[in-house]
C-alpha cells in the first residue's frame, strides 16, 4: 500500500493569558499531520509558531499540502515546523511504540512562570516551588524591571542560589544599550542564564554581551533561520554564547536540531530542548530527542498542561519530572482531515 500523508488544523486553547514581552495569547493554532501505511497510522505536529517562526508565511499550507505528497523531498524542506512534523510522523511510524523512554525514567524539567502582574507572578512562583522544582524559568520584559527585581529579591530571600536555580528568558525585551546594565543588576541573584537579553539578528551587539555579561547567554531566537551547518558552526565560534535552546520546530526540525547540537558540542557549548508551545504529539517527540541526545539537565518541556484540550496521551508530569506511561492511552481528537490530492 501506497504511504499517504494528510493534515488537519487545531486550536488549543490556554489554561490562561499566555504573556510574553512580544504578546499576550489565549489560544496557538498548530498543524496536526497523520501518515497512513499498510493499515497503520502514525501522528506528527507542525508547531507553526505564528509571528515568531519564519514559516509563517501566506503559502503555508501550499507548502504543507506539497510535502505531505511529496513526502521523499521531504530534506530539502526549508520550513522547520512542516520538517518537524512529517519527520515525527515518519519516526512513529516505524516504530509505533515508547522505544526512547524505554529506559528513561524520567525527564527533569523546569518550572516555568509565565508574565503577569507582580501579584500574579509571586503565585505562579509560590506554585511551582510547593510543586517541588529546583529550577525555575521566569519570562522577563513585559512588566516594569524594578518590579522583575523585586520578585527576585523575594526568591532569593527564601532560597539560595544553591537550593533553587534560577533561568530568565527576555525575548529580546533589552536593547544594546541598556542590555548590560540590566544584566549587572540580575547578576546579583544568583542567575544560572538568561536567554535572547537582545532581539535576534544583532550579531555583533551579541557577540559583545556574551562576553561581558556576568550572567551566562543563551540564543534562541538567533537560531531561527539559519540551516547550513557550516553557518551554525560560524554563528556559535563568532557569538561564543554559553547555551543554545532547542526547538525543533523553529531551527530546522528533528534533522535541524541535531544539527545544531551536533555544533554545539564541537564547540564547546551547552544546550538544552524546550518545547515551541507544541500539544503533547510534539511535546513527546522533543522529549524523545532529548533522551537520545544524553539529557544532562533540566530541559524545557513541563508545558503539557498549558491547554484545556490537550492530547490526551502517555505523558504526564510528576513533580519536577516528565515521565511516560505506556498504560495511558493517545486519543487523536475528531479533526477534519486535508487530504492533497496528486
Amino acid at each position: 500500500m501506497d504511504m499517504n500523508a494528510e493534515w488537519a488544523r487545531m486550536r488549543l486553547d490556554f489554561r490562561f493569558e499566555a504573556r510574553t514581552s512580544r504578546e499576550s495569547m489565549r489560544y496557538k493554532d498548530t498543524y496536526i499531520v497523520r501518515i497512513h501505511e499498510d493499515g497503520h497510522y502514525a501522528y506528527g505536529e507542525c508547531a507553526l509558531f505564528h509571528g515568531l517562526s519564519e514559516d509563517d508565511k501566506p503559502d503555508y499550507e501550499k507548502q504543507l499540502d506539497y510535502y505531505c505528497r511529496n513526502l521523499n523531498r521531504l530534506k530539502g524542506c526549508r520550513y522547520s515546523s512542516i520538517r518537524f512534523g512529517l519527520e515525527t510522523a515518519l519516526a512513529n511510524l516505524k516504530h509505533d511504540g515508547a522505544d526512547e523512554w524505554d529506559n528513561c525514567k524520567g525527564i527533569p524539567i523546569n518550572g516555568l512562570i509565565w508574565m503577569g502582574d507582580k501579584k500574579l507572578m509571586a503565585r505562579r512562583i509560590d506554585e511551582k516551588l510547593a510543586d517541588g522544582f529546583g529550577v525555575l524559568k521566569l519570562k522577563i520584559g513585559g512588566i516594569d524591571f524594578e518590579d522583575e527585581l523585586d520578585l527576585l529579591e523575594m526568591i532569593r530571600q527564601r532560597y539560595a542560589p544553591s537550593n533553587l536555580e534560577i533561568r530568565l528568558d527576555a525575548n529580546g525585551s533589552f536593547s544594546p544599550e541598556n542590555a548590560l546594565n540590566r544584566l549587572h543588576r540580575l547578576s546579583s541573584f544568583g542567575i544560572h542564564s538568561i536567554e535572547q537579553p537582545i532581539k535576534a539578528g544583532q550579531l555583533d551587539h551579541m557577540r559583545t554581551i556574551c562576553s561581558k555579561s556576568p550572567i551566562p547567554i543563551a540564543l534562541d531566537e538567533d537560531l531561527i533561520g539559519c540551516t547550513s551547518e557550516q553557518a551554525k558552526h560560524e554563528k556559535l565560534r563568532y557569538i561564543q554564547p554559553s547555551y543554545i535552546i532547542l526547538k525543533p520546530a523553529l531551527c530546522g526540525g528533528l534533522y535541524g536540531a541535531n544539527g545544531w547540537a551536533d555544533a554545539a558540542e564541537q564547540t564547546g557549548i551547552q544546550y538544552w530542548f524546550t518545547s515551541a508551545l507544541e500539544s503533547n504529539i510534539g511535546l513527546d517527540s522533543i522529549a524523545r530527542l532529548a533522551i537520545k541526545r544524553g539529557i544532562k539537565m533540566p530541559q524545557g518541556l513541563g508545558t503539557g498542561e498549558l491547554y484545556h484540550n490537550n492530547i490526551p496521551s502517555p505523558l504526564y508530569r510528576d513533580g519536577a519530572f516528565l515521565r511516560h506511561d505506556a498504560a495511558r492511552p493517545w486519543i487523536i481528537p475528531d479533526l477534519k482531515w486535508n487530504t492533497p490530492i496528486s
